[in-house]
């Protein structure tokens, strides 16, 4: 036990004093003792007390190799050799055009099955996740006052859908428990139905349905495209949503309504992208090209703050004119292209093509699928859903019915706590326990996140 002077008590009693948690309520947290970490190394995380936990959601769907990865470390620290930071605005630097490249070549994948497809082609950086999505609402909207087209002030977007903290990100979400708080700050946005089909917001039930809900948003194009500027999507999993994997079909649907309606198409694969889904970038699985991708988390290997929003040629030129017309894209960030940040990302791309990390997905995904398919029969579990490595577990109290548990129960907290306790790191979305561990984890080490996921859920709930 240590005492009140040593230096574990010292920083777990100046947290407390101190710092202000993101998504934390406070007051509970000073009751309890907060877990510091102090190391990590692969898929683990240590603690300042030296207690090891598995890293069961990548901190925060980041972490894509590894902790301490040598390629990534050895990649930064080169750069910091040479240069760590200079601005973007007026100046380039080497590794944001080396990386600027490289992504173009990657995503030109995504219409690798479709020769029609305009390919993206720009990228703009950023920082994280919501700015790549304010840089995307920005454009869209944007790139139609400069084409001569005006009324398209607005975004769709979907029910339960998160695509970030800031005004503009918060404006196209869906969560109502993060986002209603802030109501009178944000701007107008059409909301469709979520593609969930555990609780489907049309009361259907699929394959039957026949994609119900793309005709809903079909219905909303018809009477208000003249008023959007662009729809923006999570494609195949919604994550902070609850981790709801559309059905096969809805996101190339998406795709050819944006098309048929001359709305611009957002894709948002700040979760999704880089390998979580099983694909490289989530649009893979249904050949579908957006006008307008955002790019971060998993963009460094989970290491630095970066961000890329990257758009169509088509999108670009819009933006082009004497510097009279002022069609310049008034965006920026202090930080946009770190060097360091761009350097992480370029060795954390080398290591996807040097491990073939893309192609030893498939038998972890198939142990995640087994595994899932055990706990959907559980009495409590409601609902299980995953693609790649991303996955959901939804508890229910009467699983007849579908009843939820009370939110201010806190069951998914309790199921985390308890596996917490016997070594696994997670964080749930309400009643929905959330697995998105690094792509980079042993099938021995998947296997016993799992046991230990279908144990803490039995001990917590009285199976």
């Amino acid at each position: 036990m240590s005492s009140a002077s040593d230096p574990i008590s010292n920083l777990e009693d100046s947290d407390k004093k101190y710092l202000w948690h993101p998504f934390t309520q406070m007051k509970e947290w000073a009751e309890e003792q907060p877990v510091v970490i102090a190391e990590g190394e692969g898929c683990f995380l240590t603690d300042i007390n030296g207690k090891r936990y598995l890293d069961g959601v990548s901190s925060l769907w980041v972490n894509i190799h590894g902790h301490c990865k040598k390629e990534i470390n050895d990649a930064i620290k080169a750069q910091l050799d040479k240069i760590a930071h200079s601005t973007l605005l007026g100046l380039s630097n080497v590794p944001a055009i080396q990386l600027a490249e490289r992504l173009v070549k990657l995503l030109h994948q995504l219409g690798a099955n479709n020769p029609q497809a305009v390919l993206l082609s720009r990228v703009f950086y950023s920082d994280n996740g919501s700015t790549t999505v304010e840089v995307g609402l920005k454009m869209a909207f944007q790139y139609w006052r400069q084409k001569g087209t005006s009324g398209k002030n607005s975004f769709l977007s979907l029910n339960n859908a998160y695509h970030g903290d800031t005004i503009g990100a918060v404006s196209v979400g869906g969560v109502d428990i993060f986002h209603s708080t802030f109501g009178p700050l944000l701007f107008k946005s059409f909301k469709a139905p979520s593609p969930y089909c555990y609780r489907c917001e049309l009361a259907r039930d699929y394959p039957e349905c026949g994609l119900a809900c793309l005709r809903a948003m079909e219905d909303i194009l018809k009477k208000h495209s003249g008023d959007i500027a662009a729809l923006i999507i999570e494609p195949l999993v919604q994550a902070a949503g609850g981790m709801i994997v559309s059905p096969p079909g809805y996101l190339s649907g998406v795709r050819e309504l944006c098309s048929k309606y001359d709305v611009l198409m957002i894709a948002d694969e700040v979760a999704t992208g880089f390998g979580r889904t099983g694909r490289m970038f989530a649009c893979e699985h249904e050949s579908v090209v957006p006008d307008i991708i955002c790019i971060s988390k998993g963009l460094t290997g989970g290491y630095l703050p970066l961000a890329a929003t990257i758009a169509t040629e088509e999108v670009y030129a819009a933006f082009l004119g004497d510097f009279k017309d002022l069609k310049t894209f008034f965006h920026g960030h202090s930080y946009t292209g770190n060097p360091l940040g761009c350097a992480a990302s370029l060795a954390c791309l080398d290591i996807f093509e040097k491990e073939k990390v893309i192609e030893g997905l498939m038998p972890k995904t198939e142990l995640l699928g087994e595994r899932l398919h055990v706990i959907s029969g559980m009495a409590h579990v409601g609902n299980v859903r995953y693609r790649g490595l991303m996955a959901g577990i939804e508890l229910v109290r009467d699983k007849a019915t579908k009843e939820p548990y009370a939110w201010e129960d806190k069951t998914g907290w309790q199921v985390a706590l308890k596996m917490r306790d016997k070594g696994v790191l997670i964080r749930p979305l309400g009643n929905v326990i959330v697995l998105m561990p690094p792509l980079s984890i042993s099938l021995k080490d998947l296997g016993w996140m799992l046991d230990i996921t279908r144990e803490s859920i039995e001990e917590v709930l009285h199976e």
